[in-house]
């Protein structure tokens, strides 16, 4: 039976698990990483995951949960909730959006590959899945509601759509990109609330 880990060593160790965590699954997704991936950085053999997370798919889990509150912080409280009409404040939530896929590797990869997402919940309990409830869009359905005309899950939709073309942009060409982007969240945000 292997020496049980101090709490210095286990705070360690969880960190350096979802560091790797963060980076591997953002890269390979969840079902090309292994086990010795994710746990010889941290130094530990791979049965000693388990003595820091019940499953892989539940290191996937923390590790964007780990990010959620920021992420929530910056799409829906600072961008979609800072004040202004609603197309201001729609118009900033698309960008803020955008933005965070073009720098948060996880986080495109979670909307790249919502199967992931799936995988995941499907190993962890109801209970554990209640932790992030909401996610980082939650408020945006009722700020759709509140302020905008029409079916919410509709309009969700749309918005879904339009945050579709960064995770394609390699289809566009790269200096027209921003300009692109700038166009359809024009247009979107116009159409969405006339």
């Amino acid at each position: 039976m292997p020496a049980a880990f101090t709490e210095e060593e286990r705070e360690r160790i969880t960190e350096r698990l979802l560091d790797t965590a963060t980076r591997l699954f953002a890269t390979q997704g969840l079902r090309k990483t292994s086990l010795e991936e994710l746990t010889a950085p941290a130094g530990i053999a791979k049965t000693s995951l388990y003595a820091f997370f019940p499953s892989k798919e539940d290191l996937y889990f923390e590790a964007a949960l780990r990010q959620n509150e920021q992420v929530r912080r910056r799409l829906i409280d600072e961008a979609l909730l800072g004040g202004g009409d609603p197309r201001d404040a729609l118009r900033r939530f698309l960008r803020a959006t955008v933005a965070e896929l073009d720098a948060n590797p996880l986080y495109r990869r979670l909307m790249a590959h919502p199967e992931e997402m799936a995988a995941v919940a499907a190993r962890l309990t109801p209970e554990r899945m209640a932790v992030a409830a909401g996610g980082p869009m939650g408020g945006l359905l009722d700020f759709l509601r509140d302020h905008l005309d029409g079916d919410p899950e509709v309009l969700l939709g749309v918005l879904r759509a339009v945050l579709l073309t960064p995770l394609h942009a390699d289809h566009l060409d790269k200096e027209l990109y921003p300009a692109v982007m700038d166009r359809l969240i024009d247009a979107v945000t116009e159409g969405l609330t006339s």
